[in-house]
């Protein structure tokens, strides 16, 4: 046999080899399949052991592309970055200033407007934005859309939609309720003190307030008196703490007496703090309408601090930092809205046809405040400044009977609601449930419920 015909049958003997050894290493995985069940490309790679030009012409491909279906670059993920609300921000002004055209900025801010008003944002408060970078990096990263918390268990989301156009969605927030429990002897003040037993200050607010008509927050309180306050922790499915809520219970001992109060939602669907004999804690007025206030002027004969003579000062001064806000001393109706006098900025609201409540040198009214609007209770009606004959910034209080002025520590108003019937024995259950919880709160076991 000559050289040459060697040489040829030791290179068809030896491909032969390379092909079979190709297919027994093959048998022992099972074959990929495409989307109809046939061998996909990596069952004909011993083709390419022995053909370059058939090498050159498989594409590589995605494990989970099928067969037959063109290599598509992947989208790079998408990210997002919180957007901090400074004072006087808009919402549009802050997407322009992260690189979002005017033109889908307000698309994204109309949207949001359906289901939240955009004006309502306020400092502090975190927006975050996403986008996805372009594949190739030569443009722009493109705006997906935003988030806004509108509070701790609503979300507001802002999507880019096929079209090119932006659409709002709610989300509710899946929290877990649990109850804590906060409670101490007074040494110091009862804000201090309660804030170092765990309670957090707007709760602390919150039961000031719903005492303040009973309770003079300057003079009833002394040293040795004792509080205790079931309030409501929010967590996230992490276990994050993301809101401290209202109060369900609080009882301040003052002066060896016991005030208790516990919050009741009737079947009419009033939620309000009822008393242990189920009236209601709320009075028709209240008798300090700020909060975190010194009483710095009582009702009566004083010096005029700028006239320099004796005379009748006909309300009660609270010194409080400026700016600070001033609530309604009760629902009804704004009488008068505006400039007036040594008042400086003024409103006065006429609740019933006996009673009104004044108030002074407010740095400004709140937005939306005119004669005639319709007030709350508790509604913020304007903040406190020196505007008038004042000296520093403080709140003038007036209550007034049958247009007179009247001391306020001496006027006695009714009540609210008293429940009776059925709605009283619902109550009793309610109370129940409360104390229940204390006991076991107080006895080093958490009570949680959820919602």
């Amino acid at each position: 046999m000559s050289t040459l015909l060697r040489g040829f049958l030791a290179v068809v003997v030896l491909a032969a080899g390379v092909g079979l050894s190709a297919r027994l290493l093959l048998t022992d995985i099972p074959p990929a399949t495409g989307t109809l069940g046939q061998p996909s490309t990596i069952a004909l790679a011993p083709i390419s052991l022995g053909n370059p030009a058939a090498a050159a012409a498989l594409k590589v491909r995605h494990p989970d592309t099928p067969l037959g279906t063109p290599s598509i670059p992947r989208q790079p993920p998408s990210y997002g970055y919180p957007l901090r609300v400074a004072a006087g921000d808009t919402l549009a002004g802050l997407l322009v200033g992260a690189g979002i055209s005017p033109d889908e900025a307000h698309g994204a801010v109309t949207a949001l407007g359906k289901l939240f008003d955009p004006r309502r944002i306020r400092p502090g408060q975190e927006i975050t934005v996403r986008f996805r970078p372009t594949p190739d990096g030569a443009e722009e990263d493109r705006f997906l859309g935003l988030t806004v918390d509108v509070d701790y268990r609503r979300r507001i989301a802002v999507a880019r939609t096929a079209d090119n156009t932006f659409r709002a969605t709610e989300e509710e927030r899946a929290l877990r309720r649990t109850l804590a429990r906060g409670a101490g002897t007074i040494k110091a003040n009862l804000f201090d003190d309660a804030t170092a037993a765990g309670v957090p200050a707007a709760v602390l607010v919150a039961v000031v307030r719903a005492y303040s008509w009973d309770v003079d927050f300057q003079r009833a309180i002394r040293k040795g008196d004792r509080f205790e306050i079931l309030f409501e922790r929010f967590h996230d499915k992490t276990g994050t703490l993301v809101h401290a809520g209202g109060f369900v219970y609080a009882d301040l001992v003052l002066s060896g007496g016991r005030h208790p109060i516990y919050r009741h939602a009737t079947k009419d669907g009033l939620t309000d703090y009822f008393d242990p004999r189920g009236h209601s804690a709320r009075k028709a007025l209240l008798l300090t309408p700020i909060d975190g206030a010194r009483l710095s002027s009582r009702y009566g004969k004083r010096r005029h601090p700028i006239l320099g003579y004796t005379k009748m000062h006909r309300g009660l001064d609270f010194a409080a930092a400026s700016g600070t806000p001033i609530y309604a001393g009760g629902d009804g109706t704004i009488a008068v809205a505006g400039t007036n006098g040594a008042y400086g900025r003024y409103i006065r609201i006429r609740h019933n046809a006996t009673y009104s409540t004044a108030y002074g040198h407010m740095r400004r009214l709140a937005r939306g405040m005119r004669r005639g609007k319709r007030v709350k209770q508790g509604q913020v009606i304007g903040y406190v400044g020196t505007t008038g004959r004042s000296t520093g910034p403080h709140l003038h209080y007036e209550i007034l009977n049958g247009g007179r002025q009247v001391n306020p520590m001496k006027v006695k108003m009714p009540s609210g609601r008293k429940l009776k019937g059925a709605e009283l024995a619902r109550f009793q259950e309610t109370r129940s449930k409360i104390e229940s919880a204390l006991a076991a709160l107080a006895g080093g076991t958490e009570f949680a419920r959820g919602d």
